[in-house]
């Protein structure tokens, strides 16, 4: 039992207690430093028959939680107060209260739901509203333990949605010991760098202010850089430090700890401190306002910590830090008016981040998103497009179950790409890769300089091979370094060294959707069929295939940033076996047919091979149908008149369609090689006896009174016939043909053969329309002749003949 610890929350056990024996789960509401996190797991370790597990959404919060109780209790971490992360492990046999990350239980309910030896599940922070603390509480929801306790525990005021997840839990509000807390904006000046604004603002606090300075940055690099801003220049007297996640745990430490007596303290925090962590002594907060959020990363495929504006709850908890134990003053680095418009609260991280170790999740717990209970349920086509990555890494077969590799993927604690390496390859290489891409890139600069090969990358942080580039960012590249090890620790991978060949086939297990394909001039085809580039200069640029990483996505183009090289001969093993396209076509130059095979992994062509298709002529058209054929214009016109006797006469005139001809190849066809078919021939062949009535029934021509014979057209419902007007001058009767007898339709063309009327009644267009057309003539040709009366005038398509000049009179010389 620990003594009391006057922390506001010590008033609220007892409603806990109760909540938790009469409804068997409970919410708690206390904001930031009432003492949630600590106190109110030991007070409830007496009511508890097994273990307590408490989730904290942050490693660093997980370690400190459990120093703070154990400290509490006069104890070392891992007796009765112990933790587990995803990279450490500190409990016992004693071990009553255990402080775990979300991924820590949730793979120990894909192990065994009933979660043995476990009576209180605690929800620390649920208001942040994390991915796996999500997934977690889902998880657990649904083991089916009626006897598993459940406590989530929010510092905001918004439980009500919590409470109806857990079935109308009743929900217990602690009172903060809150001061006032003086709110100071401070925008930074024009074009001033958030790290000089964030450094002015520590210097005016410490003048402005005793006791501590926490001051609130979006990640990492802006801490190192207001570090540097405050050390270099001595510009404060007091001991700076940084605070945030990727740190060794002594510097973790070091900044939790107080200062000798004496000395201040500025503490450089990330959003850690924001509510899961308490920094003890701080009079004074500078708030850059923003926050590192992870967010689907279209260029990687991952989800990526990027920077955003804090909420207003955000802001509002995070000034809470200054008035803990008296008054205290909240630096804000923007103005009043923009604070007006920010957003309440943060946006839940399902609704924007990669959901692919999510839906892998689902699969190995052998339900869908619909059948959980969720504060906010996944949005289906971001599932639905996770489902289907994880069918292109082999993690999940054509039914959705998981497949074996699946299974190893969903054991470590990264992205199920990045897993795949690791899974598939089980080498040094593969967990250097996975440590480069799952944070920021290690090269930092501009995007013409910075080589796009991770190869390099991955030669800058392997132990055996460490070098200097220009570019190279030493933080970034400890943390990779280090990261490397922790994946090798943790999938058993020994340390045999990197193989900077193996790159490209190790990325491929990683990006299969992503390998790319050479197009000339430093330019790429995504398998998608996306267009991509590289910088010219770039010594990828010549490379035949790519397996890109990283991309600037643009509806055009897109920019690679990171990729590997990729042989051919890996293509198979990287994206599967290539499908195969088959097309038997006709080949007019050589007068045969040819079977084209193009072997191709979606928008990828490998290659394509040609030779002649296998199999007889009439088979092979058949199989392409009568357009392969070698028709000629006479040929056509010849099916044609046959056809319109078929129509208008019928008796025994045979069918000469394609349909027909097609079906019945067997029977002409007997050349080896089309270009020696004659198609006339095979027509006039099909004709038989009947031959000779066709050119007095349906005539290939039709003599006009110019003396001209014009082609006749029968390829459309009626016989068709174009001739200039003069041609038909002194024609008295309309056209017909013999079969029928059938009108023919006259197409009257002007002397420049341009459409001027059409007719199926000749005398009649004389006797009315023609004056109109006559008079339109003569305007436009004054060089023909227009008759008054066409049917006696002489029929020619000459003009008109010149006047001959009269002679002038001859003047004699004098």
């Amino acid at each position: 039992m620990i003594p009391p610890t006057g922390l506001p929350v010590e008033g609220s056990i007892g409603d806990v207690q109760d909540a938790l024996h009469a409804h068997g789960r409970a919410v708690l509401q206390a904001p930031p430093g009432a003492g949630k996190t600590t106190v109110v797991p030991l007070r409830l370790l007496a009511d508890q028959p097994a273990r307590i597990l408490v989730l904290e959404p942050r490693r660093l919060a997980t370690r400190a939680a459990a120093a703070r109780m154990a400290s509490l209790l006069g104890e070392q971490v891992g007796a009765t107060v112990g933790y587990t992360t995803r990279d450490e492990r500190h409990t016992s046999a004693a071990t009553r209260v255990e402080v775990v990350t979300e991924g820590i239980l949730t793979r120990r309910l894909q192990l065994d739901r009933t979660l043995p030896g476990v009576s209180l599940v605690v929800f620390d922070e649920i208001h942040e509203r994390n991915l796996n603390t999500d997934l977690a509480l889902a998880l657990t929801l649904a083991a089916g333990r009626d006897d598993l306790r459940l406590l989530a525990m929010s510092a905001t005021l918004d439980t009500d949605r919590i409470a109806a997840l857990l079935g109308g839990a009743p929900v217990v509000a602690s009172e903060g010991r809150q001061y006032p807390v003086d709110i100071r904006w401070a925008p930074p000046r024009p074009r001033q760098r958030l790290a000089e604004a964030a450094t002015a603002t520590v210097q005016r606090a410490l003048r402005e202010q005793d006791g501590d300075v926490l001051v609130f940055l979006p990640g990492a690099g802006d801490i190192r850089r207001v570090e540097r801003l405050l050390r270099d220049a001595g510009a404060v007297d007091a001991d700076v430090r940084p605070l945030f996640g990727a740190l060794p745990i002594a510097e973790q430490d070091a900044a939790l700890a107080p200062s000798p007596p004496g000395r201040r303290r500025v503490v450089l925090s990330t959003d850690i401190a924001e509510t899961s962590l308490t920094v003890q002594g701080v009079k004074a907060v500078v708030d850059a306002g923003q926050a590192r959020i992870p967010r689907y990363d279209a260029r990687t495929g991952l989800s990526r910590l990027q920077t955003v504006t804090a909420s207003r709850a955000s802001a509002d908890q995070r000034a809470g830090r200054a008035g803990r134990t008296e008054p205290g003053v909240a630096y804000r680095l923007w103005s009043k008016m923009e604070h007006a418009v920010r957003r309440p609260f943060a946006a839940p991280e399902i609704e924007l981040v990669d959901l692919t170790g999510l839906a892998l999740e689902l699969a190995v717990w052998g339900a869908g998103a619909a059948g959980l209970a969720w504060l906010d349920p996944p949005p289906p086509r971001a599932l639905e497009e996770a489902r289907a990555l994880l069918v292109t890494l082999g993690a999940l077969d054509a039914d959705g179950h998981p497949t074996g590799e699946g299974r190893a993927m969903a054991e470590l604690p990264f992205h199920p790409r990045l897993a795949r390496m690791v899974t598939g390859a089980r080498n040094a290489t593969a967990c250097a890769l996975a440590a480069l891409l799952e944070d920021r890139d290690i090269l930092r600069g501009t995007p013409d300089e910075v080589p796009v090969d991770v190869a390099e990358r991955v030669r800058l942080i392997s132990a055996e091979q460490r070098a200097h580039h220009p570019l190279l960012d030493g933080a970034a590249t400890s943390t990779a370094r280090r990261r490397a090890v922790e994946i090798a620790r943790r999938a058993g991978v020994r340390d045999d060294g990197v193989d900077l060949a193996a790159c490209g086939p190790i990325l491929a297990l990683a990006y299969p959707d992503r390998i790319a394909q050479a197009r000339g001039g430093a330019r790429f085809r995504l398998r998608s069929g996306a267009g991509a580039w590289v910088p010219k200069d770039d010594p990828l640029a010549g490379e035949a295939y790519l397996v890109v990483a990283e991309l600037d996505a643009d509806k055009r183009d897109s920019r690679i940033r990171i990729a590997a090289a990729l042989d051919a001969a890996d293509l198979e093993v990287a994206a599967g076996a290539p499908a195969t396209d088959e097309e038997v076509a006709w080949d007019g130059e050589r007068g045969e047919f040819r079977r084209t095979v193009t072997s191709r992994i979606d928008a990828l062509v490998l290659g394509t091979a040609a030779a002649p298709a296998a199999g007889d002529l009439p088979e092979q058209v058949r199989a392409s149908g009568a357009a392969i054929l070698p028709w000629t214009d006479a040929a056509r016109s010849l099916q044609h008149r046959v056809a319109f006797l078929c129509r208008t006469v019928g008796g025994e005139w045979p069918d000469l369609s394609d349909e027909a001809l097609v079906a019945s190849a067997g029977d002409w066809l007997t050349a080896g090689s089309l270009k020696q078919v004659d198609m006339v021939r095979v027509l006039r062949g099909a004709l038989g006896r009947t031959s000779h009535d066709l050119d007095r029934l349906a005539p290939a021509t039709l003599t006009v009174a110019s003396g001209r014979q014009l082609p006749i057209d029968y390829a459309g419902d009626q016989p068709k016939v174009a001739g200039r007007v003069q041609d038909f001058f002194g024609t008295t009767t309309h056209p017909t043909i013999a079969a029928g007898p059938t009108p023919i339709v006259l197409e009257l063309l002007s002397p420049a053969n341009r459409p001027v009327q059409v007719t199926a009644d000749l005398p009649g267009f004389w006797a009315g329309s023609y004056a109109a057309v006559r008079k339109d003539l003569a305007g436009r040709y004054p060089k023909h002749p227009w008759p008054d009366d066409p049917g006696r005038a002489v029929a020619t398509t000459k003009p008109k003949p010149k006047a001959k000049a009269k002679a002038k009179p001859h003047r004699r010389r004098r």
